[in-house]
Parts: C-alpha cells; structure tokens; sequence
C-alpha cells in the first residue's frame, strides 16, 4: 500500500499531501456541486470525507452529476462512495443519507475541519449556514451562489464575509430555461474544492 500511495501522489507536494490526509471535510449536498468537489478532493488526498444528502440517483441527474446509468435509483451518498473508492483508496468516505437539519447538523459535521454547502434549495442553504456559523463561529463554510446558465466565466468570482465564502456569480438564478450546464456546475464547484484545500494549508501551517 505504500508504493501504490507514494506512486499515487509522485506528482504532488508531499508536505501538502501530509496536511490533507490529515483533513476532514463535509459536504452538505452531493449533487451536481457536491459529487464534482468530492472527486477533487478525493484526488487531492483529503483524509475523510462526510457526506450527507437524502436524494437517490436519477436519470436526470446524469448531465452534471457524477454518476453513472447503473447507479440510477441508488441512495447518492453510496454511489458517490463507491465512486470515490474506485478513484483512491486514501479517503475514507462516511455517507449519511439524511437532509440536514439544525437537530442533526453536529452529528453529521460536528469533527470537521471545513464544511462546503453544495445545496439546492435556497432556505436549505440559509439554514445550513446560519446554524453552522452559530454553532462553529471560528470554523469555515464555503458555498456557492449564482451557478445557473452557461458562460460568462468572467462574473464567477469568490466573495468572502468572515468565515463564509461564496463562489458564482451571485445573480444567476435556477428557472424554466435556464438550467446549470455540466461544465459551469464542475467549474464553481472545483473553485470550491481549491479553496478548502488552499484554507487546510494555511490551517496547517
């Protein structure tokens, strides 16, 4: 197992890799934003993984999530699972099928070191980071706001108000017609996944 990680990370820093196999991140949401982040991360040597989303696999889901046909109809956080571990055997992925509520939000992500909103729901949204920044001021989230559509690469930017970060273009809205493209959806979600890892190295060092 030690050659096949150190030939695994051959082209990464190694003191970068040794802060993020140390790391646990949550992700609230493992759709279209939640699964793209989750890959990098995977990629990158992130140590744990908590995932948590309620949804199952759907055909619909197939044009900007990482999934596959097969896997329609399964829990999402168990196929995203088996996905993840047919990339790297090096994070250790803990899904939980449940939507998140200000009840069960310490037991999910309580033993985080970041959390990262990746929801659909705009009062979802609201009420994950409200209850996170009551109950863990000091620790970062990091959501997204403005992904539908397709373009416009120039107004995705990153606005930071305390520990919170959001990253879109913070107008763009979901409606008839104006849906998030696979390539907009994987490219705020890896924004969010560069930034958890750049806040881990600044965390550990």
């Amino acid at each position: 197992m030690n050659d096949l990680f150190n030939d695994f990370f051959a082209n990464q820093n190694p003191e970068y890799i040794k802060i993020w196999q140390n790391s646990v991140v949550g992700i609230a949401g493992v759709g279209g934003l939640g699964s793209n982040i989750a890959i990098s991360l995977t990629r990158a040597g992130i140590g744990k993984l908590i995932l948590a989303d309620p949804d199952t696999v759907s055909n619909s889901n197939l044009s900007r999530q990482q999934y596959f046909l097969n896997q329609v109809g399964l829990p999402k956080v168990a196929a995203l699972k088996d996905n993840l571990m047919n990339i790297s055997p090096f994070t250790l992925v803990n899904p939980y099928p449940l939507k998140i509520t200000p009840v069960n939000l310490s037991m999910i992500f309580g033993k985080i070191d970041i959390l990262i909103e990746a929801l659909d729901d705009a009062d979802q949204k609201q009420m994950l980071i409200e209850n996170w920044q009551e109950l863990y001021p000091e620790k970062y989230i990091i959501g997204a706001s403005g992904i539908a559509g397709v373009g416009k690469n120039e107004l995705i930017h990153t606005e930071q108000i305390g520990t919170l970060f959001l990253i879109g273009d913070g107008i763009s809205e979901i409606e008839d017609g104006v849906y998030p493209t696979a390539a907009r959806v994987a490219v705020v979600a890896n924004m969010q996944a560069n930034l958890c890892l750049e806040l881990l190295l600044q965390k550990g060092n």
